[in-house]
C-alpha cells in the first residue's frame, strides 16, 4: 500500500472536483532568475495544489519541448554589447518539429549557450519568444556550473557510461552540493514550464539526463499533464546504477512521465531491471507496448532510435562550398584511401583505441603503408577535468608516434583536426572517405554513421559535378563499435569490440579490401533504413505513443501523495473512493446487520513487519467488534489455521477463514469446516520434489507447506532469476498436475498449488450471500485500517453504554 504523506487531503475524503480551467487568452510569461541553490527537500512554493492545475490558455494542441540547451546560436554583435541570435539547424530539438503535426505549435524551453547579463535577460527573453518561440531559462552562473559541469558531467555522465567512481580521480564522487544544484536547476525549469503551460491541452516533451527530476516537479503541479521523457544517453545496468545515492529519486521522477523513451532495447532493459530490483515494479507487454504499472498509472516504455534530418543533409550536399571542399579534398588525398573518424574529445569515444588499430594495420599490412590516411576530427570537449586532459595527451602521443614511424615526405598516415568543423566541411570529409570508423566504448546513439551513409549517397548536383564515364556505384563502409546505440540498426556494418585492437585492425583491412559489389549492397541496405527512419519518423512515432498513453487522462481520478522528490500520483477508477472514517462510522451506527472481512498481512499487519503476531491493540479492537451481536467479523488469510488460531485465541467470537478459505471456523469453540468437499492430497507427493529441485537451484527461495496447499516463495532471490525460475516452475507443475483437481497459480513472488475452487472471494460470497454488499471504497494502509476499526469499536462501546444506561433507568 502507498504512503500516507499527502500533499492535499481535502479531495481524498469525498467527491471533490477540481475547478474548471479558464480558457482566456494570456501571454507567455517573462523569465526570472534564481539567485541560489534550493534544498532538495523543500517543496515548490506554487499557489496551485496538486489537483488545481494551472489555468489553461489554448484549446489546440501545443508541444512544449524542454532540453538543457535551446536550439539557438548566439554571438555578440560588433558593438560588443548586444547579441545576435539564429537557429541552430543542427539541434535535434529544432529538427524534431518536422515529425509533429503541422498545426501543432512548438515552444522551446532551455538554457542559452552564452551568459546573458541580468540587465539584458528580460529583453533577450522577449526577443527569443517573439522570433523563435523560445523561452530561455536563467540561473546564477555558479549554480549552472555546479549543475552542468558538476552533477551532470562528473556524476551522471560517467555513471551512465558504466564508469564507477572507485577513486577520486576515477569518475566523480557523489557531492551533495552538486546534487542540490541539480535539484535547483530542475525546479527552475519546472517553474518556467508552469509559466507557459496549458495543462489540459499541451504536451510536454523532456529531453535527456540533465532534467530527470522534471517529470516529478511538473506532475506535482499538473497531475494530468501529458508528458514524455526521452533519454539520449545510455542507461547503465542495475549493478552500476544502484551505486548512485539518489537512485530512487531519479527512478521515481522518471516514472511520473507518461512515456519514457530509449534508443535501444538494452538501455530500456536496464531501466526496467532497476525498477524491478530497487522499486519492486514489474513490467508487461501489451499488444506490442511495454508498460509499467505505477500507482494506478501505466507508464509506456518507448524504444526507438533517433534519426537524422534528411532534408538538411541533402541541402548541405548541394551547397557550393561543399562542392568546392570536396574538390579540394579529392586533390589533397589523390591516390590515397581515406578513413574517417569524427568524435568528441572525451574518454568514452575510444579515439586512442582507433589510432592503435590503425597502427596495428600498418604494422601487419605493409602494402597499406603510404596508401591509407586516417582523418581524425575531434570536436572540443564538452566536459572538463583531468580525464579529458589524459585523453588529449594519449591521442597526441599516438599520432606523433605513428606519423614518425610510417610517415614520409608529403605523407602522414594520420591527419588530426582538433577543432570544430563547419557543416559543409564535415559533409565533404564524409563524401571523400572510403570508410567511417566509430570505436566508442559506450555511446547513447551516435549519428555519425547515419550522416556518413547519406553523404556517400550524394545528390543529383554532386553526381553531375563528379560524373565520369565509369561512374562507380554508391558505397559506404562502416566499422563501428558494438557498444553504440546505432549499432543494432546497421546490420551491414562491420561491428567490433573496440578494446580488441587486433580485431579492429582486421576489420579495417576487411572494409577497404572488400569487393566493390559487396560494398554497394551494404550501402544500399543502410541507406534504405536511414532514409526512412529519419528524425521526423522518430518524433512522429514518439508523439503518437504519447498521445495514446494520455488519451484517458481527463477520465481518471488522481491524487498526489508523498513529499518532495518522493511525490507520485495515484490514479483510480472514477467510481473508486477513499473510505472516510466518519462516513463508515455513521453508516455503521445506522445498520443492524454488518459483516466485516479483514485480510491479515498488509491489512491489519504491515507487510514488511518481521514479527507477525497481532498487537494487543488489534486483539482488543476485534474483541470489541465481535461482542456486538449485530456484527459478523472474520479474518480471511492465506495463513494456516493453527497459526491463526493461536494468534486470535483471545477473540472467542472471531471467525477465521484460513488458507484462503479452504478451512473455515465461525467461532473459537466451533469445529473447522472445509468450503469445498474434502480432498485427497496425494498430489503433494508430486509437487514437493519438483519445488525442492527449484529451491536448490534458486538461492533465496523456500517452500511453505500448508495443510491444503504448497507455496514456493522467491522474494529473497535475485529478482530476474527468481522470475525466470517461477515461470519455469509454473509450466513444469501445470504439465505434471494436468489431471489433478488442483490450481497452479503465480502471484507476487510466489507459485502456489492449491485445491480448485478455493479463494478468498468464495469465503466472502458465502458470508454475505444473505447480505448483499455495495462496497466501493478503499483504505490506504494498515494505519487507516486500525483507525477505522477504532472508530467502529468506539461506536460499539457507545451503543453498549447507552444500552446499559437504558437498562438501569428502566430498573429504576
Amino acid at each position: 500500500m502507498s504512503s500516507r504523506s499527502y500533499t492535499n487531503l481535502l479531495d481524498l475524503t469525498g467527491d471533490y472536483n477540481p475547478p474548471a480551467f479558464s480558457k482566456g487568452p494570456r501571454r507567455l510569461s517573462r523569465v526570472m532568475t534564481v539567485p541560489g541553490i534550493l534544498s532538495e527537500f523543500r517543496d515548490d512554493d506554487y499557489t496551485n495544489s496538486v489537483n488545481s492545475d494551472a489555468p489553461s490558455s489554448i484549446s489546440q494542441d501545443r508541444c512544449i519541448v524542454v532540453g538543457n540547451s535551446l536550439p539557438i546560436n548566439a554571438e555578440l554583435a560588433p558593438d560588443g554589447k548586444s547579441w545576435l541570435f539564429s537557429r541552430d539547424e543542427d539541434s535535434l530539438l529544432w529538427q524534431l518539429k518536422d515529425g509533429l503535426p503541422d498545426d501543432m505549435e512548438v515552444v522551446y524551453i532551455g538554457f542559452l549557450k552564452c551568459e546573458i547579463k541580468p540587465a539584458q535577460q528580460d529583453e533577450v527573453a522577449a526577443h527569443l519568444l517573439e522570433m523563435f518561440n523560445c523561452v530561455p531559462t536563467f540561473v546564477a552562473e555558479d549554480v549552472r556550473s555546479k549543475f552542468y559541469h558538476g552533477f551532470c558531467k562528473q556524476t551522471l555522465w560517467p555513471l551512465f557510461h558504466y564508469m564507477l567512481p572507485l577513486t577520486p580521480d576515477h569518475g566523480g564522487r557523489f557531492d551533495r552540493l552538486l546534487w542540490q544544484a541539480y535539484v535547483s536547476v530542475n525546479k527552475t525549469f519546472a517553474a518556467k514550464v508552469m509559466e507557459v503551460i496549458a495543462p489540459e491541452d499541451d504536451y510536454v516533451w523532456i529531453h535527456d539526463y540533465h532534467l530527470m527530476l522534471l517529470p516529478t516537479l511538473l506532475r506535482k503541479k499538473c497531475n494530468k499533464v501529458k508528458m514524455g521523457f526521452f533519454l539520449h544517453s545510455p542507461f547503465p545496468s542495475s549493478e552500476i546504477y544502484r551505486t548512485l545515492p539518489v537512485r530512487d529519486e531519479l527512478l521515481r521522477a522518471l516514472l511520473n512521465a507518461d512515456v519514457i523513451g530509449f534508443h535501444t532495447f538494452d538501455y530500456a532493459r536496464h531501466f526496467l531491471s532497476c525498477c524491478s530490483r530497487m522499486l519492486g515494479l514489474e513490467y508487461e507487454s501489451r499488444r506490442g507496448y511495454i508498460g509499467l504499472e505505477y500507482y494506478g498509472r501505466n507508464v509506456t516504455i518507448k524504444i526507438m532510435p533517433v534519426g537524422i534530418h534528411m532534408s538538411q543533409l541533402q541541402a548541405g550536399l548541394n551547397l557550393p562550398e561543399t562542392e568546392q571542399k570536396i574538390d579540394q579534398l579529392n586533390e589533397q588525398f589523390k591516390g590515397k584511401t581515406v578513413l574517417l573518424g569524427l568524435d568528441d574529445m572525451d574518454i568514452f569515444k575510444g579515439i586512442g583505441l582507433k589510432l592503435l588499430a590503425l597502427e596495428q594495420l600498418l604494422k601487419e599490412r605493409a602494402d597499406w603503408q603510404g596508401k591509407v590516411v586516417m582523418v581524425q576530427i575531434t570536436n572540443p570537449a564538452r566536459g572538463r577535468g583531468r580525464d579529458v586532459e589524459e585523453v588529449q595527451t594519449e591521442v597526441y602521443a599516438i599520432v606523433e608516434r605513428i606519423n614518425q614511424q610510417f610517415g614520409r615526405d608529403g605523407y602522414n598516415p594520420i591527419m588530426l583536426l582538433e577543432r570544430h568543423v563547419p557543416f559543409h566541411e564535415r559533409l565533404a570529409f564524409y563524401t571523400v572517405a572510403e570508410c567511417c570508423i566509430v570505436t566508442a566504448v559506450r555511446d547513447g546513439m551516435n549519428l555519425i554513421p547515419y550522416e556518413y551513409i547519406v553523404s556517400r549517397q550524394g545528390s543529383e548536383k554532386l553526381d553531375a559535378h563528379f560524373a565520369s564515364v565509369d561512374d562507380p556505384p554508391k558505397k559506404s563502409l562502416l566499422v563501428i563499435s558494438e557498444f553504440i546505440g546505432c549499432s543494432p540498426s546497421l546490420s551491414g556494418a562491420i561491428r567490433v569490440n573496440p578494446w580488441n585492437i587486433e580485431a579492429v585492425a582486421d576489420a579495417l583491412h576487411m572494409a577497404i579490401s572488400m569487393p566493390e559489389a559487396e560494398k554497394h549492397m551494404r550501402h544500399e541496405k543502410h541507406f534504405k533504413y536511414v532514409s526512412t527512419h529519419d528524425v521526423a519518423y522518430w518524433a512522429r512515432s514518439f508523439m503518437g505513443d504519447l498521445e495514446r498513453a494520455c488519451q484517458d487522462h481527463l477520465k481518471r481520478r488522481c491524487w498526489g501523495i508523498g513529499f518532495g522528490l518522493n511525490f507520485r500520483v495515484v490514479a483510480l477508477d472514477p467510481t473508486f473512493r477513499k473510505l472516510s472514517q466518519e462516513h463508515i462510522v455513521s453508516a455503521y451506527k445506522r445498520t443492524k446487520s454488518r459483516v466485516i472481512l479483514l485480510d491479515y498481512d498488509g491489512t491489519v499487519m504491515p507487510q514488511g513487519s518481521i514479527n507477525k503476531t497481532p498487537s494487543s491493540e488489534v486483539l482488543s479492537l476485534l474483541d470489541t467488534l465481535c461482542s456486538d451481536p449485530r456484527n459478523v467479523v472474520f479474518i480471511v488469510s492465506g495463513r494456516g489455521r493453527k497459526e491463526l488460531s493461536g494468534w486470535f485465541s483471545l477473540c472467542k467470537q472471531l471467525g477465521i477463514a484460513a488458507e484462503h478459505g479452504y478451512y473455515l471456523r465461525w467461532r473459537c469453540e466451533e469445529d473447522w469446516e472445509t468450503c469445498v468437499p474434502a480432498l485427497e492430497f496425494d498430489w503433494k507427493q508430486v509437487v514437493e520434489p519438483v519445488m525442492k529441485l527449484y529451491t536448490e537451484s534458486t538461492d533465496g527461495s523456500f517452500i511453505e507447506a500448508k495443510e491444503s496447499a504448497i507455496v514456493w516463495h522467491h522474494q529473497d532471490a535475485d529478482p530476474d532469476f527468481g522470475s525466470w525460475q517461477a515461470k519455469e516452475l509454473l509450466d513444469h507443475l501445470e504439465s505434471v498436475l494436468a489431471n489433478e483437481p488442483v490450481a497452479v497459480k503465480s502471484g507476487q513472488q510466489i507459485v502456489e498449488v492449491k485445491p480448485q475452487g478455493v479463494s478468498k472471494g468464495m469465503v466472502a460470497e458465502k458470508l454475505i450471500a444473505s447480505m448483499p454488499s455495495k462496497a466501493k471504497y478503499y483504505l490506504e494502509d494498515t494505519v487507516d485500517v486500525i483507525h477505522m476499526l477504532q472508530g467502529l469499536a468506539e461506536a460499539t462501546q457507545a451503543a453498549q453504554r447507552n444500552l446499559s444506561q437504558n437498562s438501569i433507568e428502566s430498573l429504576v
